[in-house]
């Protein structure tokens, strides 16, 4: 029997019996849907979340995520893939009919290329980076890329800084647009040194660049670091977020294992009538086969807000 229709038999199987290593948690028992229905939003795993059920090959691992109720995967490191597996993937994700999510803009800004500093050097490293990306996105069918500034710059003023960095992003911006490909700009929470850390600031900055090509990344797991008021701000900032991202803190694992109420927040975004892309950019809280499915669990019970 052919791997892929290994994968396919056994997985459903699994499901019904509990989802694989929740010992005698199954889904009847705990409220979840069947394993293969759909959610309610557009959740995105990532390539590795489920190896453990899937195995190693990159498309066996789609496969397994479309036939556990997920429609979208998301790849930071698609921009390092070559060229022919990056068809490969984007035509298994048509196949399927499943949304190719965010991979990162690889020559975005960085501690060594900062585009707030103004140079010439740095923004075109990064407007390379925009002409790569393009080529990426047409071989995947992605909308989205994500972008980092890079750090502060800080021998000059702050709104020197953020002026520098809207400069640089509407000329990203116009290699992105007539391609229908947007950079989603994400503040994080890794290091004070980086520029963009705060939801206000990135949509301020998203209206200087004026371009359905520059929006937001919201990742929930950094703006709990750096903000909290996750519903508040993200309802402030709302018509400039175009991608969204999951991790529970602390810990950055699946939702559940943290501070936050993943079902009210989940159930903001659907209320919103958000239709775009929810990426689960986090760790598993246990390894093996037990821990894909406590994370598979973890997104039934999150999701069942209506």
């Amino acid at each position: 029997m052919k791997r892929r229709k290994f994968i396919q038999n056994v997985s459903l199987g699994t499901a019904a019996a509990g989802l694989t290593g929740m010992g005698t948690l199954n889904a009847a028992q705990s409220g979840f849907r069947e394993a293969d229905e759909p959610f309610n939003l557009d959740y995105a795993p990532h390539f590795g979340m489920f190896k453990q059920h899937a195995g190693e090959d990159l498309l066996d691992q789609i496969t397994f995520m479309h036939e556990r109720g997920f429609r979208s995967l998301e790849d930071n490191g698609m921009m390092g893939r070559t060229p022919e597996m990056q068809e490969k993937i984007g035509n298994h994700l048509a196949k399927l009919g499943m949304t190719m999510g965010v991979f990162v803009l690889n020559k975005g800004g960085n501690g060594a290329n900062t585009l707030a500093a103004g140079k010439k050097e740095h923004v075109d490293i990064f407007l390379e980076g925009c002409r790569k990306a393009v080529e990426v996105a047409k071989r995947v069918n992605a909308k989205w890329t994500t972008v980092v500034p890079g750090d502060y710059q800080r021998n000059l003023p702050l709104d020197i800084q953020t002026a520098n960095v809207i400069e640089a992003l509407r000329k990203g911006a116009e290699i992105l647009e007539p391609h229908g490909l947007t950079m989603v700009l994400e503040p994080l929470s890794d290091t004070p040194n980086l520029f963009l850390r705060y939801s206000p600031q990135t949509y301020m900055i998203c209206k200087g660049v004026n371009s359905p090509s520059c929006k937001i990344l919201y990742d929930i797991y950094h703006q709990q670091k750096n903000e909290g008021h996750l519903i508040t701000l993200m309802d402030m900032c709302w018509e400039e977020i175009a991608y969204i991202q999951i991790g529970d803190n602390p810990g950055r694992k699946e939702p559940g294992t943290g501070e936050i109420n993943y079902q009210n927040v989940f159930k903001f975004i659907y209320d919103k009538g958000f239709k775009g892309v929810c990426g689960m950019e986090h760790g598993n809280s246990m390894p093996g086969k037990e821990g894909e499915a406590a994370v598979i669990a973890a997104y039934r019970k999150a999701d069942s807000f209506l």
